[in-house]
């Protein structure tokens, strides 16, 4: 698993990924958690080599916390009781 905490205009690169790639053992497959996206060269080696990486972005975790949460009131009443 790799966590990069990234601006939302700052994609993870291809440098990172590769990171979590090389860690992989046979029948493992990775997690790649990051508050931005991943960049274009990064997803198309992702996807070209079918890598096992689940990728959750922003976008997935915004979706995830409005489902659950509705609100960002909400939201930030949830994270301040943890």
């Amino acid at each position: 698993m790799e966590a990069k905490c990234y601006a939302t205009n700052n994609g993870v690169g291809i440098k990172p990924l590769s990171r979590l790639i090389s860690r992989l053992r046979h029948r493992q497959f990775g997690i790649l958690v990051t508050t931005s996206y991943l960049d274009a060269q990064a997803y198309q080696e992702l996807v070209q080599d079918a890598h096992p990486v689940v990728v959750i972005s922003s976008g997935d975790i915004a979706t995830k916390l409005k489902a659950r949460f509705g609100s960002l009131d909400n939201v930030k009443i949830w994270l301040q009781k943890i």
